[in-house]
């Protein structure tokens, strides 16, 4: 309550309407499954595109897991989201190193190690095996000179930093009498005059022409061409490319030595390629031993078998730039993931989760999947069954969200028969999942044949959509699937008629109208949430109001607050019946709020809780188009 303690005009600021809930986004989803690079311990980053996705989680090229060769779903999943109308996606990748122990970090990961420093790919993975391109060039010359008050010519240098490796080339007093070009460690001398700087050659570093510790006083700084010295500093240029020669990025004007520092931050090569969380997005990680100084990193990338960089001692080569190429090698897929990878495991200590355990903490998840996991069923049945009774659990668990679940593919070259899915069907109820059969058959745009792929890439995609161009409560079917040659069994309406009173949504056929999204119900027994888009729909309006209301919590529990809160929902609910989303053509008959001594008793009251009911007339879709004709004649009444 403000405080009037002294006379004078007070004017302040109040509000005469009620809070508003804006409704969240239903089209955000998550992926969990194996790809051919990414990080497995990282939270994930939102994906908007496929390039975006390639450039985490590499391209769509198949998985080989040992002697089993896949088809990389979760990148054929995100292409077909995407490409069916899908905005926000998160991967979750899961990992299982050929060891099978899962505590080698470095298992799977492909690396080079050259002379003490190590390139290696930041996360495991047969794309990891990346050509890396190392480019040492030389900057403009920094060696100048000035007038004394004798007139003599004086050395300066221009910019240079403590641990830059320069190039010094000793011009001589004629160019016949020029010297080739060494490097050298640059190192603050507060003794040396007039320049305080000292350049020499480090201790066990191996060189062409290992020379004594130089001042800038012992430079020639004959200003003619061709007959001073220059004194050049030497930076490194890295280009990373995929195994399949798509550049992955290029990094410039980088620092050699591993304790270099700029403005007081290392900003080494090591330090740019660290492996830390800061550097997650870069493709490699280069690593060194303790001590090892920058000529020394100099003569193991740059060097001979004796570790000789004769190749600087041409100006004309280094300003040019001398290139060493990398390709990296030992990076695999790793094993087939199984249950346990999948769920994951969150590392209170090093602060870390995996598998499906990251999504918890991503709330603007409403659509999970794991494309890919009902694959090779006959070898994989009890891994597969699990993985989708895990997802159930999750969505059941998270409540806000419903698991896209695939049909089952018994191998590479055979579907699920009607009957195998029924029995697939026959082991799941939850109102919070969806299952879809068949799979969808598409050209594959990497290897031009027509595979086939499991529903929930394409179904994901399809719920984006149907809420975008209309909304949630729409039920998300008879839509068209825009990738779709083919289905791996085109059923028809005989066979759907056995299937969709299962719960079990297929893809049709239909002349004319093309390939189709033709169910939209749960796998819930219960008949109150038989609908997908009623599951939806109030998963939407729940977690709206959740996140709408939370300025309530700690306001006193009066008539005052439990007003202010009716007018919040219901000021929600009749833009929502406006919009179409609720039956009945009053408000009255299509919802209702209580929030009163009715629905509170004074035990409530002195517990500190607030219960509000709310009552909504759902839109079921109309899943049976009934038209009934009949014969009458002119005169005949209905």
């Amino acid at each position: 309550m403000p405080e009037y303690l002294a006379p004078g005009v007070y004017v302040e600021e109040t509000s005469y309407r009620s809070k508003s809930i804006e409704g969240v986004s239903t089209t955000t989803t998550g992926f969990i499954g194996p790809t051919r690079y990414g990080p497995t311990k990282l939270d994930p980053d939102i994906i908007t595109s496929l390039g975006e996705f390639e450039r985490v989680y590499g391209d769509g090229q198949k998985l080989k897991f040992g002697e089993l060769e896949m088809d990389n779903f979760v990148w054929h999943a995100a292409r077909a989201f995407f490409t069916e109308g899908g905005k926000r996606l998160y991967v979750s990748r899961v990992f299982r190193g050929a060891d099978n122990t899962g505590d080698n970090p470095l298992s799977g990961v492909g690396s080079k190690s050259i002379g003490g420093v190590t390139i290696r790919a930041r996360y495991p993975g047969a794309y990891g095996n990346f050509t890396v391109r190392v480019i040492a060039r030389g900057g403009p010359n920094i060696l100048g000179s000035v007038l004394d008050e004798n007139g003599v010519r004086q050395p300066t240098l221009g910019a240079l930093s403590p641990l830059d490796i320069v190039w010094i080339h000793e011009g001589g007093g004629s160019p016949a009498d020029a010297i080739p070009g060494d490097l050298y460690i640059a190192e603050r001398d507060p003794d040396a005059k007039p320049v305080p700087w000292k350049f020499s050659s480090a201790a066990g570093a191996a060189i062409a022409n290992p020379l004594t510790v130089r001042t800038p006083a012992d430079f020639d700084v004959n200003p003619a061409p061709g007959l001073g010295d220059s004194v050049r500093v030497v930076t490194l240029t890295v280009e990373v490319r995929s195994p399949e020669g798509e550049s992955l990025g290029v990094w410039t004007d980088l620092p050699i030595d591993a304790t270099h520092t700029t403005g007081g931050l290392k900003d080494s090569v090591f330090d740019r390629f660290a492996d830390d969380r800061e550097s997650a997005a870069l493709p490699i990680v280069v690593t060194g031993p303790a001590g090892l100084s920058g000529l020394q990193v100099m003569a193991a990338l740059f060097g001979d078998a004796s570790g000789s960089t004769t190749d600087f001692d041409s100006g004309d080569v280094l300003e040019k730039g001398v290139v060493r190429v990398y390709r990296l090698s030992g990076g695999d897929d790793g094993l087939r993931p199984e249950l346990g990878d999948y769920e994951g495991k969150a590392d209170p200590d090093q602060l870390f989760k995996t598998g499906i355990k990251q999504f918890e903490a991503l709330e603007d998840i409403s659509i999970v999947a794991a494309p890919g996991s009902t694959w090779n069923y006959a070898q994989y049945r009890d891994n597969a069954n699990a993985i989708t009774g895990m997802l159930i659990t999750h969505a059941t668990n998270m409540r806000y969200r419903i698991a896209v679940l695939d049909s089952a593919r018994v191998d590479a070259t055979q579907g699920q028969t009607i009957s195998d899915v029924r029995k697939m069907r026959a082991k799941l109820d939850s109102k919070y999942a969806a299952l879809y059969y068949p799979w969808v058959r598409v050209m594959d745009p990497i290897t031009r044949k027509v595979i086939s792929l499991p529903p929930s890439g394409f179904v994901s995609g399809i719920y984006a959509r149907n809420d975008i161009n209309r909304a949630v409560f729409k039920a998300p079917a008879n839509e068209v699937v825009n990738l779709a040659l083919g289905f791996d069994t085109f059923l028809s309406k005989s066979q759907q008629e056995v299937l969709n009173p299962e719960g079990i949504n297929c893809f049709r056929f239909f002349e004319g109208r093309g390939m189709l999204l033709w169910g939209a119900r749960t796998i819930s027994s219960d008949p109150e949430w038989k609908y997908v888009n009623i599951r939806r729909y109030f998963a939407y309006l729940e977690r709206s109001i959740d996140r709408g209301t939370q300025w309530a919590v700690f306001e006193p529990n009066g008539e005052r607050l439990w007003s202010n809160v009716r007018r919040t929902i219901e000021d929600f609910l009749l833009n929502e019946f406006q919009m179409g989303a609720l039956l009945g053509d009053k408000p009255e008959k299509a919802y209702f709020v209580k929030c009163d001594r009715t629905t509170m008793n004074q035990n409530d009251l002195d517990n500190g809780r607030l219960v509000c009911l709310i009552g909504v007339a759902a839109l079921k879709p109309a899943e049976f188009v009934i038209f009934r004709i009949g014969q009458w004649t002119s005169d005949h009444k209905v």
